[in-house]
């Protein structure tokens, strides 16, 4: 049986507002029965918005928060004078226990920044990293730092190794996760020390996953691998970059169906796979930016997302909710510790 659950959500973060957050909830009540929603914010705006809607009543709360965290805003200036922000009471609900999981599509920065100030990092973990899940030809990977960590040494990058394999299992059901390392080539002579010191580690370890080794960008959407293992930087300008084309393919797609009568024609016939395509291609499916490494749970939404994207954050929130992920990161940390003791030691 699924527990219910409770979704602490910064309402005021993003660029469109707490409209386009009122509008995710009514998909969200759809898809998820059990869950309640608290929105953290401005009352005199977020009252007016839910009594617009009657199937929200009973089912989302509001607590009131005076501030906002601004886009622009540096997270040192957050950290302290933001405590009255509609983000940091949305991750302190967490960290009391009000909440299961925090969602924000806030500053970036900022967020990570409260985030592991209010709840701390999993031991063994130095530092935390977003993960996003990325569609391929094979179904879906996970790629990792896309965007907290602009470097990463070896060590930090095993760190990501750990918490993508994790995150796959118990996100996709899978025991033994194909995990690779992002690199400038396959061979094993290529790429820079972190890169190559953290392959090394990975190859001698006894972590429930298979390593496959280096994986080059164009693996991403082959499916190459369950995992890519990244910095923040090169991840996320390759997913900025996977976002943009798929925006360009759409926009040819519709343009070349318009150009003349037969085309349109040709895309009443083939509007059924069209649609599929479509769905394929939209960036919103997979808005959610998981903060992985926190002890809590916490989703970031694109700043400009829409309804579609951040109901679809919402569900990504929920199912990460109902996992144990922090308890199977801790183990394989702990054992990939004691792995290199022993190692030492003989």
């Amino acid at each position: 049986m699924i527990r219910a659950l409770t979704v602490s959500i910064d309402a005021m973060g993003g660029d469109a507002g707490p409209g386009i957050v009122v509008s995710a909830l009514l998909r969200a009540l759809q898809r998820h029965t059990n869950v309640q929603f608290l929105l953290h914010g401005d009352e005199a705006q977020l009252n007016p918005l839910l009594a617009k809607h009657a199937k929200l009543k009973g089912r989302v709360s509001i607590k009131h928060a005076s501030g906002r965290v601004a886009m622009e805003d540096k997270p040192s200036h957050v950290l302290r004078r933001g405590r009255d922000t509609s983000m940091w009471h949305a991750i302190e609900c967490v960290k009391q226990g009000e909440a299961d999981v925090a969602i924000s599509a806030g500053n970036t920065g900022a967020l990570m920044a409260v985030s592991m100030f209010g709840l701390g990092i999993v031991d063994g973990i130095s530092r935390p990293a977003i993960a996003t899940i990325w569609p391929t030809l094979k179904g879906q990977t996970v790629v990792l730092d896309v965007g907290a960590n602009v470097m990463a040494s070896d060590e930090q990058l095993v760190d990501f190794a750990v918490m993508g394999e994790a995150f796959a299992h118990v996100i996709f059901g899978l025991e033994r996760p194909t995990v690779g390392i992002l690199n400038v080539g396959a061979e094993e002579q290529k790429g820079n020390d972190a890169v190559k010191g953290a392959a090394q580690i990975l190859r001698n370890s006894s972590l429930p996953m298979a390593f496959h080794g280096f994986v080059e960008g164009d693996d991403i959407a082959k499916g190459t691998v369950d995992v890519v293992v990244t910095d923040g930087f090169t991840g996320n300008i390759a997913l900025k970059t996977a976002e943009g084309t798929a925006r360009l393919i759409g926009a040819y797609l519709r343009q070349s169906l318009k150009r003349s009568l037969l085309s349109r024609l040709g895309a009443v016939v083939a509007s059924g796979a069209l649609r599929t395509l479509r769905r394929k291609l939209d960036p919103r499916a997979n808005a959610g930016g998981i903060f992985l490494g926190l002890n809590g749970i916490v989703v970031k939404c694109h700043g400009g997302a829409d309804a579609v994207s951040f109901a679809s954050a919402m569900d990504m929130a929920i199912d990460m909710a109902n996992s144990n992920i922090n308890a199977r990161i801790t183990a394989d940390r702990a054992a990939l510790r004691a792995g290199a003791s022993q190692a030492m030691q003989a």
